[in-house]
């Protein structure tokens, strides 16, 4: 304490001691150490006192996020491009890797069938197309180093605009990661690269007699199934992408590589970071292989299709169907107007019965347990005042009777389009509770019949999931996004989903919060903020990440 005393009152002395060199640089060590230590603390304190310590986060609590600027990204491409002659020295064509020509940059800003579209400034400035998880996480980590927004894409087959570049930054495409690198047969799974799509593995899978379940639509990868938890027609029987999937291994903002598990088909070992990762779309990391759960083909699977005089007749067969405890391998319904679409394009061989109608896989063991279900089937749709029950009895069959729920997108398209060739498409999807989806498509049916435009109607009815195909002309556009609106709300206030397995991306953002509320919107935000503090990867996607966003919704 003396010591401390003594300084003080030499500091306020008024009489200066005679200066030597060495007590001038003491002087000068002490105050420099002083500041420093004294920053550091307040430092300390300014952090201490700006720390989050809630569980959610607020959009309000953020500041806007700061990306990299034109000379920044072009530094960054400069590092990116060492990458790939690091690692492949022969690389002859540049553009193969990086390319910022004006067709590449289109080309992955926008689809036609895409429901949500971009502006027209927001395009990516460069597309990378990475070749391994190793080449993607080193390129990840130079534009984590800038603060360059990614945005990750495959098969482009999105449609809420999963993947506008709403920062015009980077496109990261792995749809060059498209290779099978293990099958293990007496396990029932396999070890994918993301870019694989899932009708090559399909076929692929059809020589060993196995089945990948998953079957959303065309174009689709395995990355982006897992990104969207899609699912498609087998949903009903084998469930959603999450209940398929082994493991992942993801590239994280920064460039980590994690493997969110082994491949056992059980584990209570720690979180389970699979379900965290699939449904981000891209928000957290980038999905570069999956270990997918695989299924033996049933021996025999042929198709019913069956037509009722009302959705509610074959609403209440499916429920029939399910209350029995039967195991339909697919359970789809396509309404009257699709079936008429069906047929005035001309998509399939044959005509078909204009009305509601079911379209189900049976499979079995043996010829008799499918002949078994088959009249089960027939029995219970009969009682529910069927009009028909056709049925395949050959492989031939079953593939032209399973035909029309196959084109039943294309059909909508191509019939708009010999009405008016700018014609538009809309197709959106929402789920409910099984036992509400006859009222659910009524209304929905009625609703967009009312404003005058032209639709179609889909449903995984088994799981109790819709979509619906809407055609408008440009000038339409108000009134479809307004039938739409009705639609997802409708299906809010039924305890269902805005969206079954299309996902959130922008379209359907405000749809979230009106689903599961703010806190749960800001626990989610909370989560992406610590996993990608920078805001790089796919911004702007499922929540608002930027409290100075314009956008509307």
């Amino acid at each position: 304490m003396g010591s401390l005393q003594s300084n003080c009152k030499r500091f306020n002395s008024t009489v200066s001691p005679k200066p030597t060199s060495q007590g001038v640089l003491l002087k000068t060590l002490i105050f420099t150490t002083g500041s420093v230590f004294g920053a550091f603390l307040y430092q300390k304190e300014e952090q201490r006192q700006t720390l989050n310590t809630n569980s959610t986060l607020k959009l309000s609590e953020l500041q806007p996020p700061k990306y990299a600027n034109q000379t920044e990204l072009n530094q960054a491409i400069s590092e990116v491009r060492q990458v790939f002659k690091t690692s492949t020295p022969d690389l002859e064509d540049e553009s193969l890797v990086v390319n910022n020509s004006e067709e590449e940059r289109s080309s992955h800003a926008d689809t036609y069938f895409s429901s949500y579209h971009p502006e027209k400034h927001e395009k990516p400035q460069y597309i990378v197309y990475p070749r391994s998880t190793q080449e993607v996480s080193e390129v990840m980590k130079i534009f984590h180093k800038y603060r360059v927004p990614v945005v990750p894409i495959s098969g482009k087959s999105s449609l809420e605009g999963h993947f506008v570049n709403t920062r015009c930054g980077v496109c990261l495409d792995i749809s060059l990661m498209d290779n099978v690198i293990e099958l293990n047969k007496n396990d029932l799974d396999m070890r994918v690269q993301g870019g694989v799509g899932w009708e090559t593995l399909h076929d692929y899978l059809d020589d060993y007699n196995l089945l990948f379940p998953i079957d959303p639509g065309p174009g689709a990868t395995i990355s982006g199934i897992c990104s969207n938890n899609a699912s498609g027609t087998n949903a009903s029987r084998y469930g959603e992408c999450y209940k398929n999937i082994l493991s992942l291994t993801v590239v994280l903002a920064d460039g980590t590589i994690i493997k969110t598990k082994h491949r056992p088909r059980k584990t209570s070992a720690g979180y389970n970071l699979n379900s965290l990762f699939i449904g981000s779309e891209g928000t957290l990391g980038i999905i570069t292989e999956a270990t997918l759960k695989l299924y033996v083909k049933p021996k025999i699977e042929r198709v019913a299709v069956v037509p009722f005089n009302s959705i509610q007749d074959a609403a209440n067969a499916v429920n029939s169907f399910l209350l029995h405890g039967m195991q339909l391998n697919a359970i789809e319904l396509l309404d009257d107007k699709m079936m008429e679409c069906i047929n005035k394009t001309g998509e399939t061989t044959r005509k078909w019965t204009e009305k509601p109608t079911l379209f189900l896989k049976i499979g079995g063991p043996n010829s008799d347990v499918v002949s078994s279900l088959v009249d089960q089937v027939k029995q219970l749709s009969s009682e529910q005042n069927s009009t028909d029950f056709q049925f395949a009895t050959s492989d031939d069959e079953t593939t032209e009777l399973w035909s029309a729920r196959k084109v039943a997108l294309w059909s909508t398209i191509n019939q708009g389009k010999l009405v008016d060739p700018s014609i538009q498409l809309w197709t959106t999807d929402a789920a409910v509770p099984v036992s509400r989806l006859p009222q659910f498509l009524e209304e929905t049916k009625n609703d967009i019949d009312s404003h005058g435009l032209q639709n179609t109607l889909v449903a995984h009815i088994g799981d109790g999931n819709a979509h619906s195909f809407i055609l408008y002309k440009p000038e339409q556009r108000s009134v479809a996004e307004e039938v739409v609106d009705n639609m997802v709300r409708r299906a809010i206030s039924y305890e269902g989903t805005c969206t079954g397995e299309h996902g959130i991306g922008l379209g359907k953002r405000q749809f979230l919060l009106e689903e599961v509320g703010e806190d749960a919107v800001d626990l989610m935000r909370n989560i992406k903020v610590h996993v990608d503090p920078l805001r790089i990867m796919n911004p702007d996607k499922i929540f608002k990440i930027d409290p100075s966003e314009i956008r509307s919704h």
